[in-house]
């Protein structure tokens, strides 16, 4: 089974920058959608952002449009998130998945069937 490895989180300060990688061990993403999701402490796992196969066609969660940028390198089998102008809010684990989905579906977890193990950022001076 392809597991999914999350890296480049850590500690950045308010309006700082970070950039999350996820790349797969064992065999490679194929042509599933990536996503990547987020769960602070004492709240649920919510949608941040998704970038489609092909097309590359993305989605992000409004609070978070204009900051963040999701992007994937097919050849390389990676995929990122561009993380700008970070907040407090922003503090959470982060997670990438994969899965099949189609539009608005994306933004749900539960069409996403594998999942990392999650990076923590923290955003904080």
């Amino acid at each position: 089974q392809v597991q999914r490895n999350e890296t480049g989180g850590g500690l950045a300060q308010p309006g700082g920058s970070l950039r999350l990688s996820c790349a797969p061990s064992g065999g490679t993403f194929g042509s599933f959608t990536m996503g990547w999701f987020r769960q602070a402490v004492g709240k649920e796992r919510e949608f941040v952002a998704a970038i489609g196969w092909g097309s590359g066609t993305t989605f992000y969660a409004e609070s978070v449009k204009g900051r963040l940028d999701i992007s994937r390198d097919n050849a390389k089998d990676i995929v990122y998130l561009k993380m700008n102008s970070l907040q407090p809010g922003d503090t959470a684990v982060y997670y990438c998945a994969a899965g099949y989905c189609l539009g608005y579906g994306c933004y749900r977890s539960g069409v996403y069937d594998y999942w990392g193990h999650g990076t923590q950022v923290t955003v904080s001076s």
